[in-house]
């Protein structure tokens, strides 16, 4: 499963720039949806477009890589 590291990315940005980030804001800067942005950070296995990893790889300055990983999903039992 694919997991995005939105809120990971928002958290140090937030950091380095010593203020709260919102989904609003990132919206208004990719032209992602609000409602989108929610999705991808927070609904296990969500599905997005490529259009969409890119405009936040550019808004993060960082690569797809650091915006998603794998991660091996534990069968139930």
């Amino acid at each position: 499963m694919i997991r995005f590291r939105l809120k990971e990315l928002m958290a140090e940005k937030s950091f380095q720039e010593g203020r709260r980030l919102t989904y609003e804001e990132i919206a208004q800067a990719t032209g992602i949806n609000r409602t989108t942005l929610s999705k991808i950070a927070n609904q296990k296995g969500y599905n997005t477009t490529t259009d969409n990893l890119d405009a936040l790889c550019a808004y993060f300055d960082c690569s797809v890589c650091e915006l998603a990983e794998r991660v091996k999903e534990i069968p139930n039992e």
